[in-house]
């Protein structure tokens, strides 16, 4: 056995390879931050639950800015939200608050992002996906866009968990039905 074959070993018992995918169920999505720490997915031992708190967090910041800011420094552990970081949530959420409810199964520009109840997400990972150690990116598919968008995550090694490093989740999706002219 070479020195290459040694380190492709190596790379393969360091990081996951090929793409999986972890589907999230949320019987009603969080309007605190006491009800997002009830989840089991809050122990944050997996950067795919922290993914798929950020998108509940999300939802929340579309309704309630304060609440969905407490959510997001929750799942952002020692690194909470900058000053910049909350002049874009506020920007992206300016003139549309449908973006996040875009990644529920169901949610299409069809139905205004309606999702199905229970609310579903499906968070999944690619053979790049965990290249540094203690970080993931991870891929969200939304209803509205054609490629999946990226949440980035890092782990803290003295704790286990996941958090939020950040998230390309805002980008634009397309015109939900109702709001477009040409419909």
């Amino acid at each position: 056995m070479g020195i290459f074959d040694n380190l492709k070993n190596m790379a393969q018992s360091v990081a996951p390879s090929g793409n999986e995918s972890r589907t999230f169920t949320f019987a009603a999505l969080p309007e605190s931050l006491e009800q997002l720490k009830a989840l089991p997915e809050a122990s944050l031992d997996s950067p795919y639950k922290t993914a798929a708190l950020t998108v509940c967090a999300l939802c929340a910041y579309a309704a309630a800015p304060e609440i969905g800011k407490e959510m997001l420094n929750f799942l952002k552990g020692p690194a909470p939200l900058s000053n910049y970081d909350i002049s874009f949530l506020n920007d992206r959420f300016r003139d549309s608050k449908v973006v996040p409810f875009s990644y529920f199964q169901g949610a299409t520009p069809e139905n205004d992002y309606t999702p199905n109840a229970p609310f579903t997400l499906t968070v999944s990972s690619n053979p790049y996906s965990f290249q540094n150690e203690n970080y993931a990116t991870l891929y969200i598919r939304s209803g509205g866009a054609d490629n999946p968008r990226q949440v980035e995550l890092r782990k803290k090694p003295s704790t286990g968990q996941w958090f939020l490093n950040q998230q390309m989740l805002l980008g634009g999706i397309r015109t939900p039905k109702s709001a477009d002219p040409w419909a």
